[in-house]
């Protein structure tokens, strides 16, 4: 009786756990359109000063790359790699656009950018979340928290019924 009861606790943890893992997906998804937005507004001011220059975005990066002044150089550089992590980011923010409920959270899974990762869990806040998504992983972690306790449990209770031999057999 007491293993049933500490199964079933186990099981509404990993239940209420579970349920976290759409909450944070919508922080995250919540970070990742903020530094889309940011990555944005430094790229089109970009391609302005570059336009200004009559010169496209990778033509202005060619320029910056191919300027014998290691500071410029390393501009260049810099502005490749925001570029490039703008597309990759809103290559990602499309696809768990797309995907459903929980296809955002194997979009999530698979694509995820570490650093916003990071920054999302390090302010992240739990919260009940309503959603379908919410309510499947949190039914699924109450049944495997409860079905993991019992098969962490069940060599114990085998050794236990070793011990306790019934009164016929002890005489």
């Amino acid at each position: 009786m007491l293993t049933s009861r500490l199964a079933l606790f186990f099981g509404a943890l990993m239940g209420l756990t579970a349920s976290q893992i759409p909450e944070y997906a919508q922080q995250y998804r919540q970070r990742l359109g903020g530094a889309i937005d940011e990555l944005q507004s430094i790229v089109a001011e970009f391609d302005a000063a570059s336009a200004r220059s009559g010169l496209s975005e990778q033509e202005g990066i060619a320029r910056l790359s191919g300027n014998s002044d290691e500071f410029v150089q390393e501009r260049g550089l810099q502005m490749s790699e925001i570029v490039q992590r703008l597309q990759k980011l809103s290559s990602q923010n499309a696809a768990m656009a797309q995907a459903g409920p929980l296809g955002r959270l194997v979009a999530l899974a698979t694509d995820l950018d570490p650093l916003i990762a990071r920054r999302a869990y390090a302010s992240y806040e739990p919260a009940v979340p309503v959603t379908s998504e919410g309510f499947i992983l949190g039914g699924l972690g109450l049944v495997g928290g409860f079905a993991l306790f019992h098969a962490l449990a069940a060599p114990f209770r085998m050794i236990g019924r070793k011990r306790r031999k019934p009164a016929t057999q002890r005489r």
